[in-house]
């Protein structure tokens, strides 16, 4: 593209405003948005945090599909070669920050791939998820308290780029010409063509995204001259950023990017800035790589062409084209009218085996709790499934952790008086039985479930019912229920796997 055929500065106002208006204002992306804000909210200083992260992906089934099978790769394997089963086991295995980057990962690759552009889109997407594998190896070294929080800061870095390529192709190809012609930076040709930069696009929807500032103002652009110790951790995660998308690009780029001139230039404007030397360097760049090959193997997938101008040909975005696989389909297909799937017996043989290895390696109790919960879920097909246990300030029986269909509703409606009554849950209890509900429309066990139950939970035709009893102390129960009827039942085979993960809960709440 030559200078005189740039757009006029009233065009690239216009093609801004009208980006902006796009990429923020459709309700696809305002869901986006959304999604991206909750889960960065998320903090990993505490439970909540934790729970609040296995929640959001337990919801998205395909989500968890990707996160186990990323838990599975030969990168993060376990010593003991167990299969990881629960998301609560993945954040415990990949650890809370690493899961939550590749969940925001996912987001984008959801909302944004695009079959008609998909090799642009793929292209921009390995540099975003490339990216944040550099900003989590920068932090690892880091001094700064929430350094983690640069793989989030380098993943966006690449948003620009990425949302132009999805919902603005014909400026996206603009820019690349105009880079082409060796005489523009990237950021100069985004401002030429958008009336932006691609710097600037990040964090006009980052805020209107209402992402922290601190994630914000790292989208800022550095000078091109070469980098000064950082004063502050903002200004680090600023110079991590950038630096993580630069590295992300060489790699797309080229085969041997250790020994070649661009990384040397790199090295050059970044090292003493970031405290790299070149032994440093070619370690980063061995460990990224191997990261991505670990997310590749994790899908089947070969790289990407090592071009940045050409369209990828067709198929899928590239790194976590997991995004379209659904494992759910299939298990559905084996499973029950009632939704329970026929292959309950090894999902919960699989989830004991993951309950007792989160045991083993000093899992938290809520962690455990989470574990169990969550397998239960998803091993009998439930719709909602609640742990209830004792609160003796407020003298009740509250839920404490939720999944399923609006658990959050039905987790703050859930709770019932400490004081025996004989209602099916207190005869639970005080019995210490384990209750297998086929048909809670039966006249026999409608008359024993207390009013609050059939008034939260009306539809709810099958149930679970296992109480958490130590000695004759009754700290609380599971509870979990569909809303159709389970003939089916529960045969001995999975009943002692369902005892088994309720004593690995028992044991983990029980006196050291």
């Amino acid at each position: 593209m030559s200078e005189s055929h740039l757009p006029s500065e009233g065009a690239t106002r216009r093609v801004r405003a009208a980006l902006m208006n796009k990429v923020c204002g459709d309700e696809e992306m305002f869901a986006l948005g959304a999604s991206i804000a909750r889960v960065v909210e998320m903090a990993s200083s505490d439970d909540q945090g934790t729970h609040d992260l296995a929640y959001y992906v337990v919801s998205d089934p395909a989500l968890t599909q990707r996160i186990l099978r990323l838990s599975n790769t030969i990168q993060y394997r376990t010593t003991s070669g167990a299969p990881v089963t629960t998301i609560s086991r993945a954040i415990s295995l990949l650890g809370f920050d690493n899961v939550k980057a590749t969940a925001l990962a996912m987001l984008l690759v959801d909302a944004l791939d695009s079959s008609e552009h998909a090799g642009s889109v793929r292209v921009e997407l390995e540099a975003a998820l490339c990216a944040s594998l550099v900003g989590r190896e920068m932090a690892r070294h880091s001094f700064y308290q929430g350094a983690e929080e640069a793989a989030i800061c380098a993943l966006f870095k690449n948003l620009g780029p990425l949302l132009v390529a999805s919902h603005a192709h014909e400026r996206y190809r603009e820019i690349g010409a105009l880079m082409a012609g060796g005489k523009h930076t990237l950021g100069q040709a985004s401002q030429m063509i958008l009336g932006c930069s691609y710097d600037a696009l990040s964090q006009a929807v980052l805020q209107e995204w209402k992402i922290p500032d601190m994630i914000v103002r790292a989208q800022s652009s550095l000078p091109p001259t070469a980098v000064r110790v950082a004063a502050n951790r903002g200004e680090w995660m600023r110079q991590v950023a950038s630096f993580s998308q630069d590295v992300a690009r060489l790699l797309a780029r080229t085969h041997e990017p250790v020994a070649s001139p661009e990384a040397k230039a790199l090295l050059g404007r970044y090292g003493d800035a970031l405290d790299l030397d070149g032994a440093r360097m070619d370690a980063l760049m061995n460990a990224v790589q191997e990261g991505m090959r670990g997310l590749l193997e994790s899908m089947n997938m070969q790289p990407a062409p090592r071009s940045e101008a050409k369209e990828a040909g067709s198929g899928l975005p590239n790194v976590l084209l997991l995004a379209t696989l659904d494992a759910g389909e299939e298990e559905q297909e084996g499973a029950h009218p009632s939704g329970k799937p026929k292959n309950a017996r090894e999902l919960l043989l699989a989830g004991v085996q993951d309950v007792t290895q989160l045991r083993a390696t000093g899992g938290k109790v809520n962690d455990v709790v989470m574990a169990v919960l969550e397998t239960l879920y998803s091993a009998l097909g439930f719709r909602f499934a609640t742990v209830c246990l004792k609160d003796v300030r407020s003298n009740q029986f509250r839920a404490r952790l939720a999944l399923g269909e609006e658990g959050a509703r039905l987790q703050a409606g859930f709770a019932f008086p400490m004081a025996s009554s004989r209602d099916l849950f207190h005869l639970a209890m005080e019995n210490d039985a384990d209750l297998m509900i086929s048909d809670a429309s039966s006249t026999k066990i409608r008359d024993l479930l207390p009013e609050w139950h059939r008034r939260l939970l009306p539809d709810a035709k099958s149930f679970i019912v296992l109480p958490l009893v130590v000695g004759k102390v009754q700290l609380g129960l599971f509870y979990a229920d569909r809303t159709l009827e389970a003939p089916e039942g529960v045969p001995p085979d999975e009943t002692a796997l369902i005892k088994a993960l309720k004593g690995q809960v028992l044991a983990a709440l029980g006196p050291t």
